[in-house]
Order: C-alpha cells, then structure tokens, then sequence
C-alpha cells in the first residue's frame, strides 16, 4: 500500500478519499483553491497545497499545478475523485511521465470510453445491448437521416459530453438544426469538442447503472445495480439499489453483460456502466462512467465493500479478494442535498450556512464537507450532501430516509431538501414505477417546486 496519496478534488468526495486513506494508514495531501482554504478536506489532511485561484480552470483543472503538487509533498500516488480531471487522459499520462500512480483506469481505456461513439463500438464487439442510433460521430445531415430512420423523438449526444451537457431531446424534424447547433455548442465549450451522436430516446425509460471493480490480475467483481431515473436536465436527485425494475434474470443479463465488456475493454478499477430500460424493460446501453461515482455509497451500503478502499488497493496491485458478483443484502438510497432553490427552477444558492445539523440514527450515513458557519462557494457544483440510508426492505428504506431528511436542519441558503422528501413521499416513487420523466410529470404537483 501507498504511504502518501494526493487527493485531486475538493468537497464532499476529497473528504470521503481522505477519510479512507486515514483508514488504510495512509498519508492524505490536499490539494485546494484560495476560495476552499477553509473548506473541511484541508483541515482534515495532513498535508494541503493551494494550487491557483478559485476558477476550477485555474485550480482544480490546471494538471501542471497538481503535478507539482503531488512531486514536491513526495506523494507516490493520485486520486482525482470524480468530476475535474477524473476522466481526462492527458492527466492520466502526466501521472505517469512523473512516475506517480493514477488510482483509476489507464488512459487508453479512458479515451475508448470517454468518446461515447466509440464506446458503442466496444460494447457492440462485447456483445452489450445498445440504445439504436449513429454508429459514430454524426453531421447534421447525417443526423437528419438517421432520426427519419429511427423516428422521433431522438436524443441528439456530444460524444464528449458527461453530466447531461450537450444533450438535447428532438421531438419534431424542425427543431432538429437548431438542437443539434445548442448541443454542439454547449459540448464545445464545456468539453472543448462539439461533436455529435444520435440516439433513439427511449420513452418511458429508467436509467439503471452497473458498478464494477477490475484488478490488474483479471479479476472482475460485479456490485450490482443502482437505480438513478430520478433526474433533472439528466442530473440524478435520488439513487437506490436495488432497482424495483429489475428481476433477478435480468439483473444477471446485465451484470454478465458488464463483465463481458470489461474483459473486452481491458478495464482497470473501478467503472459504471450506464443503461436505459425501455418500455418492455429491455436494456440498453449508454456510456461508461471511468471513475468513482457520485451514487458509489449506494452499493456500499447493499455489499459492505468500501469502494474506495478497493480503488486504493487495486491501484497499489493487490487481488480483488472476491471476484464474480457481490454479495448484497437490504435495500439502500441516497439522497443529493444541493444549495439549488426548486422554486427559482433549481437557481443555484450559494452563500453562508448559518445552521448545519445533519441526522443521525441507524441505517444513516452522511456525506458531505459542509458545517456550520461554512461558505458555499460559487464557483463549483451546487451539492454540498449526501444523505444515503439503507434498511430490510424498500418500504423501511423510504421511512428512513424520510425521517433522516425531516430531522436533517440547514439554515442559511435554499436547498433541495424539501424536494427530495416530496418525491419520497409521492405515490409515484412509492410504488417503484417511476421513470427519467418523473419530475417533468409531477411538475406543479409537487409543494417544494411551487413557485414562492
């Protein structure tokens, strides 16, 4: 195992890394932005290094300043969490020319997943279901034959794209050109490539993902699903495992579909792979996600496998100590806590936190880097917790969650706190046969989503 270990992130998830690197006897440097020098990750590491302004492209973004970060506090490995540079190659290579351990996938495997188009590619020669559509990048006019071919409505993609930016559902053949230029331009400047892809949209449709881990001496571990269909703009709210949607045959289908896949790929550590079902319950698949993800404490909470750990020891060369799938037991969701204001249509909000007591009791974890008197800064993403819970069942599940979010107190900026207990409440989620269109459906059905 590593001795000291760079954590390329800030917030919640530079908190959760440095807490499992305390635990494994591990040395944790922070890295940080002038606007987090406060932040909790930095007092919680043992070591911090400001790396640039509060821009995240001239801090958290910058490779060389993190490099240097990680060189002259003598770290011998990086975890970039999720977001930033998690999923950028060029990164991953800077690492390596400076003889510095990437804890996640080679940057090879990262550049065939990180272009969706030709992820698909992979995934069809694995023999992985796939959402019909373009076969790579498409023109405009390639797009306007190929959604005459599949038939509206159709899912215009950046093959770069992640976090639901440079995707736009078409519903009709004249708002096809007009898609396409907001997609690709929207793609150009959040990734810096504006190409496209074109996918039939499957509606109704739930988004049901597979976690995976690969050690580097062919071992394959499958963790299950996570359910994720409750989302805005293609940003997930609520996550919970196991899916309501899947029965067990299907769960197999797809866990072997994964492990088919990762073989192909070549896959190292940890990855999600992400699916739509259909409306007959068929899935298909969407993307790779080469990192930890956000929902990850979902499937810890089902499996009792600390993810991140396993990321640490995998990248360090140990075995996988459990290979095939993963035991799991009970029932887990997590809710996302965003300082976002639901009747602003989700403003972000932030500023200073006057109050912050989170819940406590069994079953209830809390993710987060926020405390009271802390600042929310501007300049990053709006989700300042995670609360996840984990019961028998799905019903005991939702109480609990409920309860954990009523007792959750945070004063001092909007949230979506209230929100997430009107979904949980809802008849809709309740019954388990929600999907991705669920809060376009409940609009003005749902109290927190009122306009004040």
């Amino acid at each position: 195992m590593f001795s000291r270990v760079l954590v390329a992130n800030r917030g919640e998830i530079a908190v959760r890394i440095i807490r499992a690197l305390h635990e494994l006897g591990v040395e944790a440097v922070a890295v940080y932005s002038t606007a987090d020098r406060d932040a909790l990750h930095v007092r919680l590491a043992d070591q911090a290094i400001c790396i640039g302004p509060p821009s995240a492209t001239e801090s958290y973004l910058r490779i060389p300043n993190v490099i240097a970060a990680a060189e002259t506090t003598g770290c011998e490995a990086v975890h970039p969490g999720y977001g930033f540079l998690s999923e950028n190659p060029a990164f991953v290579r800077a690492c390596v020319e400076s003889g510095l351990i990437f804890v996640g996938p080679p940057a090879e495997v990262i550049e065939k997943t990180g272009d969706k188009a030709r992820a698909k590619a992979e995934m069809r020669a694995a023999g992985v279901p796939l959402v019909p559509g373009t076969e790579g990048v498409a023109t405009l006019a390639e797009v306007r034959v190929a959604a005459v071919e599949l038939g509206f409505p159709v899912l215009l993609k950046a093959t770069a794209g992640g976090g639901g930016k440079g995707m736009r559902v078409v519903d009709r053949p004249e708002d096809l050109e007009s898609a396409y230029g907001a997609a690709s331009a929207e793609a150009e400047a959040a990734f810096g490539d504006g190409s496209m892809y074109l996918e039939k949209a499957l509606v109704p449709a739930r988004h049901v993902e597979i976690q995976v881990l690969c050690d580097g001496h062919g071992g394959v571990l499958t963790l299950g699903e996570r359910e994720c269909s409750i989302q805005r703009r293609h940003q997930k709210l609520i996550e919970e495992s196991p899916s309501a949607a899947l029965t067990s045959e299907a769960r197999e289908t797809m866990e072997a579909s994964v492990e088919r896949a990762c073989r192909q790929l070549g896959y190292l550590n940890a990855g999600t792979f992400e699916f739509l079902l259909g409306p007959d319950g068929s899935p298909s698949f969407i993307e790779v996600n080469c990192r930890l993800q956000v929902e990850h404490p979902v499937t810890e909470m089902v499996t009792g496998i600390d993810i991140v750990r396993e990321q640490l020891r995998i990248a360090a060369g140990e075995r996988l100590s459990v290979t095939g799938r993963a035991p799991r037991a009970g029932h887990a969701i997590e809710i996302r806590i965003n300082a976002e204001d639901p009747r602003r249509d989700f403003a972000p909000a932030p500023g200073l936190v006057s109050r912050f007591r989170p819940p406590l009791g069994p079953g209830v974890r809390v993710d987060t880097a926020v405390f009271e008197g802390a600042s929310i800064p501007p300049f990053y993403d709006s989700m300042i917790a995670k609360v996840i819970v984990r019961d028998d069942t799905r019903d005991a599940a939702i109480a609990r969650a409920i309860r954990s979010l009523e007792e959750f107190e945070i004063e001092g900026i909007p949230t979506t706190r209230d929100l997430a207990i009107d979904i949980l409440r809802s008849r809709e989620f309740r019954g388990g046969a929600y999907s991705t269109s669920y809060l376009a459906e409940m609009e003005g059905r749902l109290p927190s989503m009122v306009p004040a």
